[in-house]
């Protein structure tokens, strides 16, 4: 894949703004990395400051390049503080990476109890939409007005996995949030895609490395893939001009049982 040119951070003018939720660890700290060294200025977001320390420091890049902002994206004044507090340091946002999320104790559908379900709702898919209109605000009244929002949908957006009712409904519901923001947001230059990603080797794929259940009830141990090239996939989507835009991408481990899956 082509490499972006890195923006000249002594021209203001020309600086690129990001904000990206879960940003502490998997998909969110890589694509949080690859945006910096691509010249974006970025708000890390997450639930815990520690993680998000440790990314920025990662960059080796100057604490003027980067905002720390522990946020609950389920909670309506955390992400409202998220998008202030990144208007007030960096002027304006160029990207929303919308890839918070996560996922509940694999459990047969009937057995799903409701604090279960409603805590991966409130995550996954209220929070991806809290931080959507936030992003809308921003965007729309800022001068040259427009910007680009991510959104991480998973293959789960397509095919769930068994016993994963919560978060496979989610993913299929950001397809939807997705497909609306594109839309809604044509009036404003907002452009919208999503990307879905199988098997990146991060955090959450380490649990399953004795094996994932399939639907004929076997247990498998499924390829992976390098994250670095998921977060290049996204840089990719970002850096395009806003007049194009990747509307949906799926980027997998070439032999994970996707293609046939059931």
């Amino acid at each position: 894949m082509k490499k972006l040119k890195t923006t000249d951070h002594s021209l203001p003018n020309q600086r690129k703004v990001a904000i990206v939720t879960g940003a502490g660890s998997g998909i969110g700290k890589y694509s949080s990395l690859a945006l910096l060294s691509e010249g974006y200025f970025v708000t890390l977001a997450g639930r815990r400051q520690e993680p998000l320390e440790a990314v920025a420091k990662e960059s080796g890049l100057p604490e003027s390049h980067t905002l720390i902002l522990p946020t609950d994206v389920s909670k309506p004044n955390d992400v409202r503080n998220l998008f202030t507090k990144t208007q007030e340091k960096f002027g304006r946002l160029d990207l929303l990476f919308n890839n918070a999320g996560i996922s509940a104790p694999s459990c047969l559908l009937e057995d799903i109890s409701y604090e279960e379900w409603q805590t991966v709702v409130n995550v996954n898919l209220t929070g991806a939409f809290l931080c959507t209109q936030e992003a809308f605000n921003l965007m729309k009244n800022q001068c040259p007005k427009g910007g680009r929002i991510i959104n991480n949908g998973s293959i789960s957006a397509h095919v769930p996995r068994p016993n994963t009712a919560p978060y496979a409904t989610t993913k299929h519901a950001i397809t939807g949030l997705t497909k609306s923001t594109a839309l809604d947001g044509r009036k404003y230059n907002i452009a919208c895609g999503q990307i879905d990603i199988g098997n990146a080797a991060t955090e959450m794929t380490a649990k399953s490395e004795n094996g994932i259940p399939q639907p004929n009830g076997s247990i498998v141990v499924e390829p992976t893939m390098d994250a670095q090239n998921v977060a290049q996939a996204v840089t990719y989507m970002a850096g395009l001009p806003l007049d194009t835009n990747v509307q949906f991408m799926t980027i997998m481990a070439t032999k994970m049982p996707y293609i046939g899956r059931g």
